[in-house]
């Protein structure tokens, strides 16, 4: 992820999974460039708060993109199996 964080942005990562599981998924892929947060307890609080929540208990894959001041920027959501594409979001970086 460093070309993120050539544009001083922070990656992160966030499911309604344990840290035990999310530290499980990280070290089978090999290790992440970016943390992982988990939004297990209580369950699915942030997602909720986001309105990404999905009624099945977790949430629906999506990215957000916020400023250096705290203000959401971006919401783009993305089907449960589709990656983002990191190009496009690094050009929507580099528009703030």
């Amino acid at each position: 992820m460093r070309k993120f964080a050539d544009h001083n942005t922070q990656v992160l990562g966030i499911s309604t999974d344990s840290p035990f599981t999310l530290a499980a998924f990280a070290e089978k892929c090999g290790g992440l460039g970016y943390p992982l947060l988990s939004d297990f307890w209580p369950h699915g609080h942030v997602s909720l708060k986001y309105g990404v929540l999905r009624e099945e208990g977790f949430p629906q894959r999506s990215v957000f993109i916020v400023d250096t001041q705290g203000n959401l920027n971006t919401i783009k959501f993305y089907e449960l199996r589709q990656q983002p594409d990191n190009q496009e979001l690094l050009a929507m970086v580099k528009k703030l």
